[in-house]
Parts: structure tokens; C-alpha cells; sequence
């Protein structure tokens, strides 16, 4: 069965009236295929906002892979960072292979991971293709899969694209699209585990694609059985 936890991200006016974003969530759980010998776990989820690390960490603590650029980023950056972040240059081969030795250990040792495979931001109307390379640790590891599925709306239940770190937007830009609404709503979908056994990398992603995908756009007239060619555009 699917868990779905709501996060809520409420602009609060301080006494000077500045605004902030104030997080409450259920509490923390960890799921964990233990039948197989396979107890290591991998989060993988669409990407919307800079927010999505902060949702996920209130649902379950995990560490991220994200990019360099992010760390540069004025105090979501040093937040990241502070949470375990490994930062990973995706145009250099190397420190993608750099990255990946390194979370397949911290998967052996107990360490839960988080990947956003699309590999940028949407606004939420739309899931991109996800990129197989990001699940290569799960592999070596033998770590389930933990798809997620994240949709922001505001309180009358429609898609809030304020929220996203899209396009051409600043994190200031993104920033100020969520303080300026009176309330956001993070919905934070843990959907059945996949289990690596029998599994490439390209099936994980497919199949983690297609379980977020089906969440999100469940009458998407797109939603259907897909065919090979399918498979392999979504999860390259």
C-alpha cells in the first residue's frame, strides 16, 4: 500500500514581518525489504523545488546527491551540506563514478541515500525521464528502491507551481513564490518498494518512473502498459 504523509509549509509572519517557512510532517519512518538479504535502501524521487530535500528529511532522514551548483547556493547550499550532501559534477565522468563508489558504500554501512533522476526541476505538471547512472550504488549495494512521489498545492488542492525552482528562476525567485502564498501543501507519497533482485539499472529507473509517474498523473491518457521503446526513453 502506498503512504502518503502532507508536509505543510505555512509563510509566518514574524514580529518584524519578515516571512519564513514553517515545516511539520507525521513521524519518521523507514521502509526495508528484509526477505532476500536485502536491507539497504535508496529514495528516489521527481524533483520540484529546492524544498524537497527538507520535505523528505521530515518524512525519513537521508542523505542527498546533488549538484556542485547547488552548494553555492546562499544558506540552501550550507543546509545541504550540513545534512551530508555529496555534491557531484555530472558533465565529468569521473566524479560521477567518484560519487557513486562512495554512496554504495555509505548504502552497505546503513546509510540511506536520496537521487533526483530527472536530473533538474519541473514545475510538478510534468515528470521527465529518469537517468539510470544515479541508480548504479543501489546495484552494487543491493538496495531497494524507495520511490517517491512529491506534488505542492495550495489549500484548494490545485498544483502550486510558485513552489517550484524551475526554468529561469532565482532561488530568490523560488524562494519568494513560496512566502508569498498563504499556505503550501507538500504532498510526500512513499510508494511499494522495488527490490533490486533480476533488475539493471534501467529497469530500476523505468520502474521507479512509472510508479511516480502513475501517482501523479494518474488519468494521464499517457498512463498505460508501455511498450520497449517506452522503457528505454524513460530511463536513460
Amino acid at each position: 500500500m502506498d503512504t502518503v504523509f502532507d508536509a505543510h509549509v505555512d509563510s509566518i509572519a514574524s514580529a518584524t514581518g519578515a516571512r519564513f517557512v514553517h515545516v511539520t510532517t507525521a513521524p519518521t519512518l523507514r521502509q526495508c525489504v528484509r526477505g532476500g538479504g536485502v536491507c539497504a535502501l535508496m529514495v528516489v524521487a521527481n524533483h520540484v523545488s529546492w524544498v524537497d530535500i527538507f520535505a523528505i528529511n521530515t518524512v525519513m532522514p537521508v542523505r542527498f546527491v546533488g549538484k556542485a551548483e547547488i552548494r553555492k547556493w546562499p544558506l540552501v547550499g550550507w543546509l545541504c551540506a550540513r545534512a551530508g550532501t555529496l555534491f557531484i559534477q555530472r558533465a565529468r565522468r569521473q566524479d560521477t563514478l567518484r560519487v557513486n563508489e562512495v554512496v554504495a558504500g555509505a548504502l552497505r554501512n546503513g546509510d540511506v541515500f536520496a537521487v533526483f533522476p530527472e536530473g533538474t526541476t519541473t514545475d510538478g505538471s510534468t515528470l521527465l525521464k529518469f537517468h539510470s547512472s544515479l541508480l548504479e550504488p543501489a546495484l552494487q549495494a543491493r538496495a531497494a528502491i524507495q520511490p517517491v512521489a512529491l506534488r505542492y498545492e495550495h489549500e484548494d488542492g490545485s498544483l502550486c507551481t510558485e513552489a517550484a525552482y524551475d526554468g529561469p528562476k532565482s532561488v530568490w525567485d523560488a524562494l519568494t513564490g513560496i512566502v508569498s502564498q498563504r499556505s503550501v501543501i507538500v504532498h510526500v507519497c512513499l510508494l511499494p518498494l522495488i527490490a533490486p533482485c533480476g533488475r539493471d539499472r534501467r529497469m530500476l529507473a523505468f520502474e521507479a518512473w512509472e510508479s511516480v509517474n502513475l501517482t501523479l498523473f494518474p488519468r494521464a491518457p499517457n498512463n498505460h502498459t508501455e511498450t520497449g521503446g517506452d522503457r528505454r526513453a524513460a530511463a536513460r
